[in-house]
């Protein structure tokens, strides 16, 4: 449900002309009256089931291009519930973001329904458990709504007298700092970073429960606290500040698994940012590290989820992931850190791309650039236009600028490999003096190191070299092959032939 809504697009559709929000379909009526009362008697199985499978099924057979009921007609079938009837705008808007296409009035409403909610949530007393799933969907639209109105805002020179008066009222929806300032609320108010510390030191249960209290109490702050971390990972990323991106995330240790792993969009989107601000940082062989775990993990589970809603948006992910793989193994080729089958599929994909991006010349860049450019998240200006100037798009700056960025760090990397050489001949061939060579070696070294989070330097190529008087001595480490594991995979294929054979029965 929650991923239709992060699929990067919004359709081009608007509401029937039939619609009447007032109409309640007795399916609806049903739907909501249970929803409420499992809720209320806390059995997140049933509200498990009942948010994955029946809303769903229930949207495509009444509401395939409609809004599901207004809040005001389903009101009085749950007593006129606060808190339901705020959960059941958020599940409204976000069948909205994914069906149809939302009027800048409702992204506006949606805005003011989440404030409200996060409120009851920050300083009321919610005494409801409710699944990881649905608390991860929440976090994740509130995230991808920001970023699509960011987008929205931007294209200017589309925009009526209206809408751009409405921009002005509302000058506070969908602010950048309202969006930060709820996502660390809900950090700090939940005491995550605590309870996560404390479980280390054994006393604590947060996630050998997946989050869950079995105790009578609630979930639901903990786990919207914890899945913030995750959203503020996700934000600073689009907005380009990798370092606060990382930070935000330390909390949580992603070489373990924990509760983001137990909903497979958290998971995904958890190790894509924290990937891709990897490579942004050129921490390239932390990037390979986890996108390799990743991609191995979908590789295997990912036929588990081809009935889920999330299906496309895996594929897409991983599609992406493997865009990103390329690139950080193109600009520090650490191979040893892939499994085969990863290896496998990214030269399946990729393969031929990779050669050329080794070429160091125009159409390499190009590549690096199709690349990037695929798998990239799509980057915002999260500043309100200046409505005076005359009317212009800049949904695009922030992407252009970050492309920019990344291109210039490849551009200092591409430096041909050598291996012993006198400086002087060295300087000749690249037609340079022997001081800009000495700078252009001195930016190589640099560039291909990294500070990790322990504060040590480390090394993303598979080639150094040192200077010895006007000498430059080149030693590149070749990555030991590991049959083992391959021939360990080709008897487990050769068992499961075997046994497919025995099972048989000859007539």
């Amino acid at each position: 449900m929650a991923i239709a809504g992060t699929m990067g697009y919004e359709r081009e559709q608007q509401i029937p002309g039939d619609y009447d929000p007032n109409y309640v379909p007795d399916s609806v009526k049903s739907f909501v009256v249970h929803m409420y009362r499992h809720i209320r008697e806390k059995n997140v199985y049933e509200i498990h089931q009942m948010y994955e499978t029946s809303f769903q099924s229930i949207s495509d057979r009444f509401f395939k291009d409609a809004p599901w009921p207004s809040v005001d007609a389903v009101a009085p079938y749950v007593d006129n519930d606060h808190v339901f009837c705020l959960l059941y705008r958020e599940m409204w808007f976000r069948h909205l973001y994914a069906r149809l296409s939302p009027t800048l009035k409702q992204r506006i409403d949606s805005w003011d329904n989440y404030c409200n909610l996060f409120q009851v949530v920050l300083h009321g007393v919610v005494n409801m458990q409710l699944p990881n799933q649905w608390l991860w969907d929440m976090v994740d639209e509130f995230v991808y709504q920001f970023q699509s109105f960011c987008q929205y805002r931007a294209k200017m020179k589309s925009k009526t007298e209206q809408e751009i008066a409405l921009l002005r009222q509302y000058g506070q929806a969908w602010n950048v700092y309202g969006v930060l300032n709820y996502l660390q609320a809900l950090v700090e108010k939940s005491m995550i970073i605590q309870i996560l510390e404390q479980e280390k030191e054994g006393l604590e249960q947060f996630t050998a429960t997946d989050g869950y209290d079995y105790s009578g109490g609630s979930n639901v702050l903990k786990v919207l606290g914890y899945f913030s971390m995750i959203g503020l990972l996700r934000v600073h990323c689009l907005l380009g500040d990798y370092h606060t991106a990382l930070k935000c995330l330390l909390p949580i240790d992603i070489s373990q698994q924990g509760v983001y792993t137990s909903v497979i969009g958290s998971h995904i989107t958890t190790i894509y940012h924290y990937g891709f601000a990897n490579v942004m940082l050129r921490r390239y062989t932390d990037a390979i590290r986890e996108f390799n775990k990743i991609l191995l993990y979908i590789f295997k589970t990912k036929q588990y989820h081809q009935k889920s809603p999330q299906y496309e948006q895996i594929l897409k992910k991983n599609e992406q992931m493997y865009a990103l793989l390329a690139i950080s193994l193109s600009l520090c080729p650490q191979v040893k850190l892939v499994e085969e089958v990863v290896n496998s599929q990214l030269r399946e994909k990729y393969g031929e791309k990779m050669l050329r991006m080794q070429r160091y010349d125009d159409e390499a860049f190009a590549l690096y650039d199709e690349l990037f450019s695929y798998a990239c998240p799509k980057f915002i200006t999260p500043s309100a236009p200046s409505y005076e100037e005359p009317l212009v798009n800049y949904n695009q700056d922030a992407y252009r600028l970050q492309l920019k960025l990344f291109l210039y760090e490849v551009k200092q990397q591409q430096t041909p490999r050598v291996s012993t050489i006198t400086l002087g001949k060295l300087a000749a061939y690249m037609e340079v003096d022997e001081p800009t060579l000495r700078t252009i070696l001195m930016t190589y070294k640099h560039k291909t190191h990294a500070v990790d989070f322990d504060g040590k330097i480390t090394s993303n190529a598979d080639i150094d070299f040192y200077i010895d008087d006007d000498m430059i001595h080149v030693t590149e480490s070749k990555p030991a092959k590991r049959y083992g594991d391959y021939f360990m995979r080709q008897i487990v294929k050769l068992e499961g032939v075997m046994t497919d054979v025995d099972r048989i029965k000859l007539e």
